[in-house]
Protein backbone atom coordinates (compact mmCIF):
# COMPACT_ATOMS: atom_id res chain seq x y z
CA UNK A 1 0.00 0.00 0.00
CA UNK A 2 1.23 3.48 -0.79
CA UNK A 3 1.58 5.80 2.17
CA UNK A 4 -0.73 8.80 2.24
CA UNK A 5 0.88 11.94 0.93
CA UNK A 6 1.71 14.74 3.28
CA UNK A 7 1.92 18.14 1.68
CA UNK A 8 5.67 18.64 1.44
CA UNK A 9 7.11 21.98 2.45
CA UNK A 10 10.83 22.58 2.02
CA UNK A 11 12.76 23.04 5.28
CA UNK A 12 13.95 26.46 4.14
CA UNK A 13 10.41 27.71 3.59
CA UNK A 14 9.17 30.47 5.83
CA UNK A 15 7.02 29.97 8.88
CA UNK A 16 4.24 31.85 7.10
CA UNK A 17 4.47 29.41 4.17
CA UNK A 18 4.26 26.40 6.44
CA UNK A 19 1.34 27.98 8.30
CA UNK A 20 -0.43 28.67 5.02
CA UNK A 21 0.01 25.09 3.75
CA UNK A 22 -1.19 23.58 7.04
CA UNK A 23 -4.33 25.75 7.12
CA UNK A 24 -5.00 25.18 3.42
CA UNK A 25 -4.82 21.40 3.85
CA UNK A 26 -7.06 21.51 6.92
CA UNK A 27 -9.62 23.46 4.86
CA UNK A 28 -9.33 21.19 1.80
CA UNK A 29 -9.87 18.05 3.87
CA UNK A 30 -12.70 19.78 5.79
CA UNK A 31 -10.93 19.37 9.12
CA UNK A 32 -11.81 23.06 9.20
CA UNK A 33 -15.33 22.75 7.82
CA UNK A 34 -17.06 25.30 5.57
CA UNK A 35 -18.42 28.16 7.66
CA UNK A 36 -15.95 27.70 10.52
CA UNK A 37 -15.09 30.95 12.29
CA UNK A 38 -11.32 31.46 12.19
CA UNK A 39 -10.08 33.36 15.23
CA UNK A 40 -6.45 34.39 15.12
CA UNK A 41 -5.83 33.40 18.74
CA UNK A 42 -7.35 29.94 18.17
CA UNK A 43 -5.23 29.40 15.07
CA UNK A 44 -2.11 30.54 16.90
CA UNK A 45 -2.76 27.93 19.59
CA UNK A 46 -3.71 25.28 17.02
CA UNK A 47 -0.53 25.72 14.98
CA UNK A 48 1.87 26.90 17.66
CA UNK A 49 2.83 30.05 15.76
CA UNK A 50 2.60 33.80 16.28
CA UNK A 51 0.08 36.30 14.97
CA UNK A 52 2.07 37.48 11.93
CA UNK A 53 2.34 34.11 10.08
CA UNK A 54 -1.35 33.44 10.80
CA UNK A 55 -2.37 36.79 9.32
CA UNK A 56 -0.17 36.28 6.27
CA UNK A 57 -1.60 32.79 5.76
CA UNK A 58 -5.19 34.06 6.05
CA UNK A 59 -4.53 36.76 3.44
CA UNK A 60 -3.28 34.13 0.99
CA UNK A 61 -6.20 31.84 1.75
CA UNK A 62 -8.60 34.71 1.12
CA UNK A 63 -6.94 35.26 -2.26
CA UNK A 64 -7.31 31.52 -2.98
CA UNK A 65 -11.01 31.65 -2.21
CA UNK A 66 -10.79 29.37 0.85
CA UNK A 67 -11.46 32.15 3.36
CA UNK A 68 -13.95 35.03 3.41
CA UNK A 69 -13.74 38.11 5.60
CA UNK A 70 -16.70 40.04 6.97
CA UNK A 71 -15.93 43.39 8.61
CA UNK A 72 -18.72 42.81 11.13
CA UNK A 73 -18.69 39.07 11.71
CA UNK A 74 -15.05 38.02 11.30
CA UNK A 75 -13.08 35.57 9.15
CA UNK A 76 -14.67 32.30 8.03
CA UNK A 77 -13.84 29.25 5.97
CA UNK A 78 -15.69 29.81 2.71
CA UNK A 79 -18.77 27.76 1.90
CA UNK A 80 -18.72 25.11 -0.81
CA UNK A 81 -21.43 25.28 -3.44
CA UNK A 82 -21.66 22.06 -5.44
CA UNK A 83 -23.06 24.13 -8.31
CA UNK A 84 -19.50 25.48 -8.71
CA UNK A 85 -18.32 21.98 -9.54
CA UNK A 86 -19.05 22.20 -13.25
CA UNK A 87 -17.11 25.44 -13.67
CA UNK A 88 -14.09 24.19 -11.71
CA UNK A 89 -13.95 20.82 -13.46
CA UNK A 90 -14.58 22.28 -16.90
CA UNK A 91 -11.56 24.54 -16.50
CA UNK A 92 -9.42 21.90 -14.88
CA UNK A 93 -10.20 19.22 -17.48
CA UNK A 94 -9.08 21.43 -20.36
CA UNK A 95 -5.98 22.79 -18.68
CA UNK A 96 -4.86 19.54 -17.07
CA UNK A 97 -5.29 17.47 -20.22
CA UNK A 98 -3.17 20.00 -22.10
CA UNK A 99 -0.53 19.84 -19.36
CA UNK A 100 -0.51 16.05 -19.73
CA UNK A 101 0.12 16.43 -23.46
CA UNK A 102 2.99 18.83 -22.70
CA UNK A 103 4.39 16.40 -20.13
CA UNK A 104 4.36 13.63 -22.74
CA UNK A 105 6.15 15.81 -25.27
CA UNK A 106 8.70 17.18 -22.77
CA UNK A 107 9.43 14.03 -20.78
CA UNK A 108 13.15 13.48 -20.21
CA UNK A 109 14.80 10.13 -19.64
CA UNK A 110 15.29 10.49 -15.90
CA UNK A 111 11.63 11.51 -15.63
CA UNK A 112 10.59 8.50 -17.68
CA UNK A 113 12.49 6.31 -15.22
CA UNK A 114 10.67 8.01 -12.35
CA UNK A 115 7.31 7.52 -14.09
CA UNK A 116 8.06 3.82 -14.62
CA UNK A 117 8.91 3.48 -10.94
CA UNK A 118 5.62 5.18 -10.09
CA UNK A 119 3.70 2.82 -12.42
CA UNK A 120 5.34 -0.18 -10.73
CA UNK A 121 4.41 1.20 -7.32
CA UNK A 122 0.82 1.82 -8.41
CA UNK A 123 0.50 -1.73 -9.77
CA UNK A 124 1.71 -3.12 -6.46
CA UNK A 125 -0.72 -1.01 -4.43
CA UNK A 126 -3.45 -2.93 -2.64
CA UNK A 127 -6.45 -1.95 -0.56
CA UNK A 128 -8.33 -1.26 1.44
CA UNK A 129 -7.44 2.43 1.58
CA UNK A 130 -9.12 5.32 3.32
CA UNK A 131 -10.52 8.23 1.31
CA UNK A 132 -7.65 10.53 2.23
CA UNK A 133 -5.14 7.88 1.11
CA UNK A 134 -6.85 7.41 -2.26
CA UNK A 135 -7.00 11.15 -2.89
CA UNK A 136 -3.39 11.60 -1.75
CA UNK A 137 -2.30 8.88 -4.17
CA UNK A 138 -4.19 10.57 -6.99
CA UNK A 139 -2.71 13.94 -6.05
CA UNK A 140 0.80 12.54 -6.17
CA UNK A 141 0.39 11.48 -9.80
CA UNK A 142 -1.12 14.80 -10.81
CA UNK A 143 1.75 16.72 -9.25
CA UNK A 144 4.24 14.59 -11.15
CA UNK A 145 2.52 15.59 -14.41
CA UNK A 146 2.50 19.27 -13.40
CA UNK A 147 6.24 19.19 -12.82
CA UNK A 148 7.07 17.33 -16.03
CA UNK A 149 5.04 19.81 -18.12
CA UNK A 150 7.81 22.32 -17.26
CA UNK A 151 5.68 25.44 -17.18
CA UNK A 152 5.69 27.08 -13.72
CA UNK A 153 2.73 29.34 -14.53
CA UNK A 154 0.68 26.39 -15.71
CA UNK A 155 1.77 24.37 -12.67
CA UNK A 156 0.62 27.09 -10.25
CA UNK A 157 -2.73 27.38 -12.04
CA UNK A 158 -3.23 23.61 -11.96
CA UNK A 159 -2.31 23.43 -8.27
CA UNK A 160 -4.96 26.05 -7.53
CA UNK A 161 -7.70 24.30 -9.50
CA UNK A 162 -6.72 20.92 -8.10
CA UNK A 163 -6.93 22.25 -4.54
CA UNK A 164 -10.37 23.72 -5.25
CA UNK A 165 -11.61 20.46 -6.73
CA UNK A 166 -10.15 18.41 -3.89
CA UNK A 167 -12.14 20.44 -1.40
CA UNK A 168 -15.31 19.87 -3.41
CA UNK A 169 -14.45 16.16 -3.44
CA UNK A 170 -14.12 15.96 0.33
CA UNK A 171 -17.33 17.92 0.96
CA UNK A 172 -19.42 16.02 -1.58
CA UNK A 173 -18.13 12.58 -0.58
CA UNK A 174 -18.97 13.22 3.06
CA UNK A 175 -22.46 14.24 1.99
CA UNK A 176 -22.79 11.40 -0.55
CA UNK A 177 -20.54 8.44 0.48
CA UNK A 178 -21.52 6.57 -2.70
CA UNK A 179 -19.22 8.97 -4.57
CA UNK A 180 -16.05 7.73 -2.87
CA UNK A 181 -13.94 6.41 -5.76
CA UNK A 182 -12.89 2.78 -5.92
CA UNK A 183 -9.15 2.35 -5.51
CA UNK A 184 -8.95 0.05 -8.53
CA UNK A 185 -10.59 2.67 -10.76
CA UNK A 186 -8.14 5.37 -9.68
CA UNK A 187 -5.18 3.04 -10.15
CA UNK A 188 -6.34 1.88 -13.58
CA UNK A 189 -6.76 5.41 -14.93
CA UNK A 190 -3.49 6.69 -13.54
CA UNK A 191 -1.50 3.68 -14.74
CA UNK A 192 -2.91 3.99 -18.26
CA UNK A 193 -2.17 7.71 -18.34
CA UNK A 194 1.41 7.31 -17.13
CA UNK A 195 2.01 4.47 -19.60
CA UNK A 196 0.80 6.71 -22.43
CA UNK A 197 3.10 9.49 -21.22
CA UNK A 198 6.07 7.12 -21.10
CA UNK A 199 5.36 5.74 -24.58
CA UNK A 200 5.12 9.24 -26.09
CA UNK A 201 1.43 8.88 -27.01
CA UNK A 202 0.41 12.46 -26.30
CA UNK A 203 -3.11 12.19 -27.74
CA UNK A 204 -4.01 9.18 -25.61
CA UNK A 205 -2.45 10.66 -22.48
CA UNK A 206 -4.37 13.89 -23.03
CA UNK A 207 -7.69 12.07 -23.48
CA UNK A 208 -7.22 9.86 -20.42
CA UNK A 209 -6.38 12.92 -18.31
CA UNK A 210 -9.54 14.68 -19.46
CA UNK A 211 -11.73 11.62 -18.85
CA UNK A 212 -10.18 11.15 -15.41
CA UNK A 213 -11.02 14.70 -14.33
CA UNK A 214 -14.54 14.66 -15.75
CA UNK A 215 -15.51 11.25 -14.32
CA UNK A 216 -16.28 12.66 -10.89
CA UNK A 217 -18.37 15.52 -12.25
CA UNK A 218 -20.45 13.00 -14.18
CA UNK A 219 -21.05 10.94 -11.05
CA UNK A 220 -22.04 13.98 -9.01
CA UNK A 221 -24.53 15.10 -11.67
CA UNK A 222 -26.35 11.77 -11.24
CA UNK A 223 -27.02 12.63 -7.60
CA UNK A 224 -27.53 16.40 -7.27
Amino acid sequence: MLAAETDYVAPESTLAERTYVRLREDIITTELAPGTLLKETDLMDRLGVGRTPVREALLRLQWDGFVVVSTRRGTFVSKVDLSDLSAVYEARARIESWATRLATERLREFERAKALELIKELKETTGPMELNEILALDRRVHRFIYQVAKNPYLRDTLEHYHNLSLRILYVSMKQFPVLVPRLEDVLRQQILMLEAVCSGDAATAEQIAMDHVLTFETEVRKII
